[in-house]
């Protein structure tokens, strides 16, 4: 697949008990684990130009599997949450299992259990059996004021197929087996706080410039124009930012590039886990 869906960044505040609940909860595997000392060319981590760390959690790899981002920002203790993000849907038993277990609440609405991650993000949980053979991340939920300006861009610039749609919301993605993005009309301004999140994608590295120009040509922001981002030691990949008609952010990256910058790293949960106690050790001591 040319176009695939890749992650979506949150940023946390509490570290340890975010990366248990994902870890625990969720059953996620830690993927990649990498440390900055400075703020993002791209904003990736934000409107922040501190330390801060990006590691990877998911069900399987990056290549065939969307996952989740977790930024966190030295020295930044909370996050307002706005009415930008409205949740991610998961197919699995066992993260209702896991929830019972560890005696983390789950709660319902709209006929369908759902759990919150630290930091307020929710986790729709559909009770069937995790698949094995493909991705459990069904959809992320985002916000629209309006579903026709916003299936002009997704659609008509931005290239994502619509595969299912009503009066209240539209389902759209790049193929029939990836996650899928579901925006749904909330009925009000979109108030994106400082919590607000991002969406990523890879295209062909070559059609970077042909999105934005597009997106240009008709009008629509673009928060970060074409860039190549160098990690060390990885490779660099490119990428362009777009901001949608309510203000969300994506991310599409150059797609060969980014295959190779997001290998699994097996050491990257030794690595974490030591960050996480050195981060306990230091509340202690203040």
């Amino acid at each position: 697949m040319a176009c695939r869906a890749l992650h979506f960044v949150f940023k946390i505040a509490e570290r340890t008990k975010t990366i248990k609940f994902f870890r625990e909860l969720l059953g996620m595997k830690i993927l990649r684990h990498e440390e900055f000392t400075q703020g993002c060319e791209a904003a990736c981590n934000g409107p922040y130009d501190n330390r801060w760390s990006k590691t990877m959690v998911g069900y399987g790899p990056e290549d065939s599997h969307f996952v989740i981002e977790l930024t966190y920002n030295y020295g930044v203790d909370d996050y307002k949450l706005g009415n930008d993000f409205l949740g991610i849907t998961l197919k699995s038993s066992k993260v209702l299992e896991n929830a019972k277990s560890l005696g983390w609440p789950v709660d319902v609405e709209d006929n369908m259990s759902y759990v919150v991650a630290p930091g307020g993000y929710k986790f729709y949980v559909i009770d069937e059996p995790q698949p094995v053979d493909k991705d459990p991340v069904v959809n992320v939920m985002l916000s629209s004021t309006n579903l026709t300006k916003s299936m002009k861009f997704w659609n008509g610039i931005l290239g994502l197929n619509i595969f299912n749609q009503n009066e209240s919301s539209i389902e759209l993605g790049f193929g029939e087996d990836q996650a899928k993005l579901k925006l749904r009309d909330i009925g009000e301004p979109i108030n994106h706080a400082t919590g607000y999140g991002r969406i990523a994608f890879a295209v062909p590295t070559s059609e970077l410039k042909s999105y934005q120009e597009n997106a240009i040509n008709n009008q629509y922001k673009i928060l970060t124009p074409f860039v190549t981002l160098d990690t060390p030691g990885k490779a660099s990949v490119s990428v362009v930012i777009f901001a949608d008609p309510d203000g969300h952010e994506i991310c599409f990256v150059g797609d060969k590039e980014f295959r190779e910058l997001s290998q699994f790293d097996a050491s990257s949960e030794k690595q974490l886990d030591k960050y996480i106690v050195k981060d306990e050790a230091r509340k202690l001591k203040n």
